[in-house]
């Protein structure tokens, strides 16, 4: 399902732990790490394609976390036309999100990266906040930190939060 622009709607997960972590998912068999994303399917809101999407991808369900926030607008990034496959070729431009920000209440065994037929992740791990902006695919890179530091804010503004600092990619 793309909109007339060639964007597929889809949601994105950056789901903390009490340290402020992030989940950070390596892809089966590739050797990129990445938060769990997935599309909205038709007549699903952007929070129940995201609630799906975690027990997809993560095996976790509404109990395991609490939704703290979520990005105000669709983010959007492109994707190199040599990653599109070949029929989609001139319709398909890339993938418009919603990114949520989750706070996991559940435990870490709650995790299991193995609840549908096709895994997306083979292992995980918690991270500092600012990290993936280091390591996510090129393409993504800028979406990445549009919805980290939206969302920051909702994390590391109220009393007593740990606080760190966004990366800017500049030596200091």
């Amino acid at each position: 399902m793309l909109d007339r622009d060639g964007y597929r709607p889809n949601v994105g997960i950056i789901l903390v732990n009490q340290r402020n972590e992030v989940f950070w998912g390596k892809r089966v068999r590739e050797h990129s790490w990445q938060f769990p994303q997935g599309g909205i399917k038709r007549g699903e809101s952007p929070e129940q394609a995201m609630f799906r999407e975690l027990h997809e991808e993560v095996g976790l369900q509404r109990e395991h976390v609490r939704i703290i926030g979520r990005t105000r607008d669709w983010l959007r990034y492109e994707v190199p036309t040599q990653w599109v496959r070949r029929e989609w070729r001139g319709h398909y431009r890339g993938q418009k999100q919603i990114w949520f920000l989750l706070r996991m209440i559940g435990r870490d065994t709650d995790v299991c990266l193995r609840t549908s037929e096709r895994p997306e992740f083979d292992a995980w791990r918690w991270h500092d906040y600012w990290i993936p902006l280091e390591s996510v695919i090129e393409f993504k890179r800028d979406v990445y930190r549009q919805a980290l530091d939206e969302l920051a804010r909702l994390l590391f503004t109220a009393p007593g939060a740990a606080r760190t600092e966004p990366h800017t990619g500049q030596a200091g």
